[in-house]
């Protein structure tokens, strides 16, 4: 029987990031990861070059229940912390834009950065560990394994949500949470393409691979990126991070005219011959405005419309309804939203209010970044809370 101090189950960031901060603690300290390798998702992320953080990360870039929660995790361990741990391992980066700080060359110098600061801590890593079952116990939790027996005093959960299931993401953390009467916050993909409805999905997929600058807006939430449309429906960064907030039914408002905010711009036109579909292909994809005027402007010069059909279509530009029929679902989707509520979880150490020394962090839990490095400085923040006091 191998008992240890903390045992910390999934080798994503906020498993490794926790793990080698009890470490440096002096606790005896396992990391399971049933993968053969730790790591695999941040291996995969900003097109293998890791969005690590953003400079700009605050609550309000979060996505949760309790908006809040994270407010204190994330204060204590800030982005700086995390940039002054990349810079003392010598790894080149840079920003992109709006504060995404990606590495120069390679994912793999996260990981190795991560697995060298674990090694130093004397962390024990157990890779291709799978956890059949957890149990409460008077001292703490025991755990059944393929590799054995193992027991704990605090155990820490950090097994991710349901995206990218070919990478090994499962429900586990979620069965975990059930099984000792937690409450979950019912999970859905987040950060992931769109399908349409039809007619639209049949009409546009004719455009796919064309992006255009739009405002995807739900309610009071706004986001000004590129839109991309795809042969099933709609992505690019404005449509992913959008999709966060989407529910089924709901309609999506697209500003395809965020260069000209309002409608002075169209209204200065108001006496041209030109067509609508002329002047707004100065502003759009050709084959765009081609397909885009077809199907809701007139072909009369802007001159000869009345009223009525200048002022619905200005609104149109503005204000495009779209009511997507789905997501493309997990294996797509670069988040999971919703998670252990946070409601179950101190917001200063992840502990469970319920059962004293079990831990969620991550992912698993009820908060969703923004996309661009949002989500990792979370994994960091929860996982280095978690690990200072585990």
């Amino acid at each position: 029987m191998h008992r240890y101090d903390l045992i910390v189950i999934g080798g994503g960031g906020a498993g490794l990031m926790c793990a080698l901060t009890a470490g440096q603690r002096g606790r005896r300290v396992a990391l399971l990861e049933s993968n053969s390798r730790p790591g695999l998702k941040i291996g995969i992320s900003g097109g293998g070059r890791c969005n690590f953080t953003n400079l700009q990360a605050a609550p309000e870039n979060y996505l949760s229940e309790n908006p809040r929660f994270c407010t204190s995790a994330l204060a204590r361990y800030s982005p700086q912390e995390f940039i002054r741990l990349v810079e003392k391992h010598r790894i080149a980066f840079h920003e992109k834009k709006l504060g995404q700080l990606f590495c120069d060359f390679s994912s793999r110098q996260i990981i190795e950065m991560l697995l060298e600061e674990c090694a130093s801590a004397g962390v024990e890593l157990s890779c291709r560990t799978q956890v059949q079952t957890v149990a409460r116990t008077s001292s703490g939790f025991s755990l059944g394994t393929n590799r054995g027996p193992m027991e704990c005093s605090s155990l820490v959960i950090a097994t991710g949500g349901l995206s990218y299931p070919r990478l090994g993401a499962s429900d586990f953390g979620y069965r975990i949470a059930r099984q000792f009467g937690l409450e979950i916050v019912p999970p859905r993909p987040g950060l992931v393409p769109l399908v349409l409805a039809q007619p639209e999905g049949a009409t546009f997929s004719a455009l796919s691979g064309i992006s255009l600058p739009v405002i995807a807006r739900i309610d009071g939430t706004a986001f000004e990126e590129a839109m991309l449309i795809t042969h099933r429906g709609l992505s690019g960064p404005a449509i992913l991070q959008i999709s966060s907030f989407w529910s089924a039914g709901a309609a999506i408002m697209l500003d395809l005219l965020p260069q000209h905010p309002g409608d002075e711009w169209l209204r200065r036109a108001r006496t041209s011959n030109a067509t609508m579909r002329s002047l707004l292909g100065r502003e759009w994809p050709a084959r765009f405005a081609d397909l885009w005027c077809e199907r809701y402007a007139s072909t009369k010069p802007i001159a000869q419309m009345n009223k009525t059909e200048f002022d619905q279509l200005a609104r149109l530009v503005h204000a495009w309804p779209i009511r997507p029929n789905e997501t493309e679902g997990y294996p797509n989707a670069e988040v999971t939203v919703g998670g252990v509520s946070t409601g179950e979880l101190s917001s200063k150490t992840m502990e469970s209010r319920q059962v004293p020394g079990l831990y969620f962090i991550g992912e698993v839990v009820d908060v969703t970044g923004w996309l661009g490095g949002y989500n990792f400085q979370w994994a960091w923040a929860s996982g280095h809370a978690a690990g200072e006091v585990a």
